[in-house]
């Protein structure tokens, strides 16, 4: 019998974090990171904290038993590895959906990403160290402190000695590559893998940052974010409730499918920075089948952005270092077995294509899950026409709900 345990990783500041961003937008320049990182809450005893209180989380384990981690990455802006010292961990599931089970000694884990794997307390009794780090392979500022916690095996004294494990270098590129490449769906008889392989839409959105103008900033400008050089405006209706009632002027349709502004995305910066605005959607008719790659660019600097997709999952069908080549690339799609998720790491200076069905009617918005590329307009949204009848059509809204 597996024994469940949930482990949350994320970030911890001294501050308020909502006046850590509004002080972030009045300046034009990017959040203050996280002063920790933590699990379950608590940074670890072998962190810089200052409080006898932050003794860490101990996970007391029985010889002989196996147990099932269910990690959450809850950080707002960061990427984190995630061991157990003395133990391979067999991943089973992510985002929710099985996948083949594999052995790796690291876990890789997004903000917005969920990763179940299997422990086996087979090893000689003790406590062995576990720790979250930061993953990072671009110059970007972060938060490179550890958090860490204990594994402790039933009837060792407090006083036992520790088992160390040392983290994945913070820009661990092949340690992340190859964890992703070792992620497969089942794809079996009661697990199928329903990759869509006629597609309706073929897309490119171009993910990264910009510089805008900026009257109210302390230096003038601004850095933001954007999907095909369009960065997102939030509406004062929300968007679901004008797509229902067909209220006019909250948004438009005309999202672009491709970059309006072809360059090499990983190679030579435009020398024009400045980014549009605007409430841009795309829209899709009920059950269109979707391929949509998404294309990091080298704007400011390459960055690794966890992309999350509302209302539906997808298949990673393909991944890549430079530019996306539609020619050569698609040859090389796993059609077969692809890991289905609902959040996917676009990598630094690369591509990752991913393929889904449009069978959720309603505004479903698909944006970086790291927060302040959010925050600075990384998103973007679909917008699902009804179907054929009332089990393929948007419900309508409980005659009490509040309008906004």
């Amino acid at each position: 019998m597996l024994i469940l345990v949930l482990l949350i990783v994320g970030e911890w500041w001294k501050s308020d974090v909502e006046a850590v961003i509004n002080e972030a937008l009045k300046s034009g320049l990017a959040p203050n990171v996280s002063d920790a990182h933590t699990i379950n809450g608590h940074p670890g005893p072998l962190t810089k904290c200052s409080s006898k209180s932050q003794g860490g989380f101990t996970l007391q384990v029985e010889a002989g038993k196996a147990y099932m981690l269910r990690i959450i990455n809850a950080a707002l802006n960061e990427e984190l590895f995630f061991k157990v010292a003395g133990h391979e961990l067999t991943v089973v599931e992510v985002d929710a959906t099985y996948t083949k089970p594999f052995r790796t000694s690291s876990v890789l884990i997004a903000p917005g990403q969920t990763t179940n794997v299997l422990l086996n307390a087979d090893q000689v009794s003790g406590k062995y160290l576990m720790a979250a780090s930061t993953f990072m392979d671009s110059p970007i500022a972060i938060d490179n402190a550890t958090a860490t916690a204990m594994l402790h095996y039933s009837g060792m004294l407090g006083t036992s000695a520790v088992t160390l494990t040392k983290p994945p270098p913070k820009n661990a590129t092949r340690v992340a590559n190859n964890f992703n490449a070792s992620l497969r769906s089942l794809n079996s008889n009661k697990y199928p893998a329903k990759v869509p392989l006629k597609i309706d839409h073929s897309l490119l959105f171009t993910v990264g940052l910009g510089i805008n103008t900026c009257s109210t900033c302390s230096n003038g400008s601004r850095v933001v974010a954007a999907v095909n050089n369009v960065s997102f405006v939030m509406p004062s209706t929300a968007l679901l409730q004008a797509h229902y009632f067909n209220i006019s002027g909250v948004f438009t349709t005309d999202f672009p499918g491709n970059p309006p502004n072809k360059f090499n995305y990983t190679g030579i910066v435009p020398k024009n920075l400045q980014t549009m605005t605007g409430t841009r959607l795309y829209k899709l008719a009920y059950n269109a089948t979707v391929q949509l790659v998404l294309q990091d660019t080298g704007v400011i600097t390459p960055e690794n952005h966890p992309i999350h997709l509302h209302g539906f999952n997808f298949f990673v069908v393909g991944r890549g270092l430079r530019n996306f080549n539609p020619n050569k690339d698609p040859k090389n799609f796993n059609l077969v077995d692809p890991v289905e998720r609902n959040t996917v790491g676009v990598p630094s200076g690369g591509w990752t294509a991913i393929r889904f069905k449009a069978d959720n009617p309603g505004v479903w918005f698909m944006h970086c899950h790291l927060e302040v590329h959010t925050t600075w307009g990384l998103k973007m949204a679909f917008v699902v026409d009804n179907g054929k009848g009332p089990k393929e059509s948007l419900l309508p809204p409980p005659s009490d709900l509040p309008t906004c």
